[in-house]
């Protein structure tokens, strides 16, 4: 991998590809024999071991977080395909090896956390992902992208899921300000760019169709109306944790990249 090409993104933007049943052109044929080169099984014990490197360098490295929780899926039974997919991570740190967090002195006292879903984003089974990341005093300290373990029958669904969770590591992340006598400003902030699952949130009248998401509702509710968190919309094109839960363009990427303030040592500027 010393001498390969760098890459400008961690994973490629997701495209939905059509299985090549019968080719009947050279073009076909050639991607069906693709195909099945892909589908081949890789070395697991080669491809563990390169995976389990990329997940102790995601713990300081959010650029790469959902690239690599996406490799990691596929410990067990790894193909050609995700072998590829690890190989276009490695591409990426090639083209990147001074990025790292930067953490800046700022009159912040607060806790934000961004939160997002990709509603039905595996083709496999269409489960969401979900991601969120973190912001005390102004700084990024903590951030995730991890498959749900259950499908979502709408976005709403799924994007609500997500905000339970995060409003856990939240309160979380509060208590462990209080008892180090950190000055932390109230309520905490959290942001989601779903405004069906904001409603369903914050809407006390409740819905047969929302009834097996009561639980994760309430809990929300009931911090709002403790004064505990703010809930707040932000538009899709804001939502930083886009980069954990989706390939994203070359610019999309790059920005979102500046936002979480990751830099490279190399080019301050």
């Amino acid at each position: 991998m010393l001498g390969c090409k760098p890459s400008k993104t961690p994973i490629s933007v997701k495209k939905k590809k059509k299985k090549v049943e019968q080719p009947t052109t050279e073009q076909e044929v050639a991607e069906k024999k693709k195909q099945e080169e892909e589908e081949k099984p890789a070395d697991i014990g080669r491809y563990q071991r390169l995976v389990g490197k990329l997940i102790y360098l995601s713990h300081t490295r959010p650029d790469i977080a959902f690239a690599v929780s996406t490799t990691s899926q596929h410990m067990h039974l790894p193909k050609q395909k995700h072998l590829k997919a690890a190989y276009k991570i490695l591409k990426y740190l090639k083209g990147t090896p001074g990025r790292g967090l930067f953490f800046r002195k700022t009159d912040l006292r607060t806790i934000e956390i961004y939160t997002d879903a990709d509603w039905a984003g595996d083709q496999e089974n269409s489960r969401s992902t979900s991601g969120y990341c973190t912001f005390v005093w102004g700084n990024l300290v903590t951030w995730q992208s991890h498959k749900q373990r259950v499908v979502s029958t709408s976005s709403a669904e799924s994007e609500l899921r997500s905000l339970s969770e995060r409003l856990k590591e939240e309160i979380w992340l509060k208590r462990v300000a209080d008892e180090t006598y950190t000055k932390i400003e109230s309520p905490l902030k959290l942001y989601c760019d779903n405004k069906a699952a904001l409603s369903m949130a914050l809407n006390p009248v409740q819905h047969s169709r929302t009834k097996h998401v009561d639980v994760d509702r309430h809990f929300i509710r009931e911090k709002v109306e403790d004064g505990i968190i703010c809930l707040s919309y932000i538009p899709t094109e804001l939502q930083l944790v886009d980069i954990l839960t989706k390939g994203l363009p070359e610019d999309k990427f790059e920005g979102f990249v500046c936002k979480l303030d990751m830099m490279s040592i190399y080019d301050p500027t």
